[in-house]
């Protein structure tokens, strides 16, 4: 498997890629590439570290796995390639986003903009096989990307975390919250938004209160 990333990176990830897990998950994933379609392409697998370098990271997004359709999955959470039609949870981010700062919904998904001023857009599983949701869960993703929040939990301090959904909100229980701002709410997938636990979070503007208050610039959503 292609383990290139930004190198800023390094020594939060280093010693993952060397520990046997790792080295079980990158065959498993090499041969999956081999035999099956499976998103996202090659080299974006780790596209969420390389588009948001570690110095520069204010906010932590968790998603859960990668969209399974053609062309959608660009290696950030909940992020689709320009051209590609909205996913309903993406939808009901720009939704409130828009209720919220006011934000007018974008002609294109790719939150590339985003991952570029410091958001780290991190699936908790890093791919899966075409039309098959979940298929690369618990093979190793989970092992890594738990230890990526942690280690930034732990030598960081003053990060955002949006946790979104009962499955983000148990990968982030750890986070250390006197030192970090953790903002929970309900999932933005229209199940749990038409339920009421989604819209009026506010999660964009207390973000952006906090990142003011610590005078630090502001992500131009």
């Amino acid at each position: 498997m292609h383990t290139s990333l930004h190198s800023s990176w390094e020594t939060i990830v280093k010693e993952e890629f060397n520990k046997a897990y790792f080295e079980q998950l990158s065959v498993f994933v090499a041969n999956e590439y081999e035999q099956f379609t499976c998103y996202p392409p090659k080299n974006e697998i780790f596209a969420a570290f390389n588009h948001c370098p570690y110095d520069k990271l204010k906010v932590v997004i968790i998603g859960q796995d990668p969209y399974h359709g053609p062309g959608q999955a660009n290696g950030l959470c909940f992020s689709v390639n320009d051209g590609v039609s909205f996913p309903p949870s993406l939808v009901n981010i720009f939704k409130e986003l828009e209720k919220d700062l006011g934000v007018p919904i974008p002609i294109w998904g790719n939150l590339e903009r985003w991952a570029n001023q410091g958001v780290l857009l991190l699936n908790a599983t890093l791919t899966v096989r075409k039309g098959e949701a979940g298929s690369h869960q618990k093979k190793g993703w989970e092992t890594f990307t738990d230890s990526v929040i942690q280690q930034i939990s732990d030598r960081k301090e003053q990060v955002v975390f949006l946790l979104w959904g009962s499955y983000a909100q148990k990968k982030g229980a750890k986070i250390d919250r006197t030192k970090h701002l953790v903002l929970e709410s309900g999932h933005p997938s229209p199940l749990s938004a038409n339920r009421g636990l989604w819209f009026g979070n506010k999660h964009f503007s207390q973000k952006n209160k906090y990142l003011e208050g610590l005078g630090k610039e502001l992500i131009n959503w």
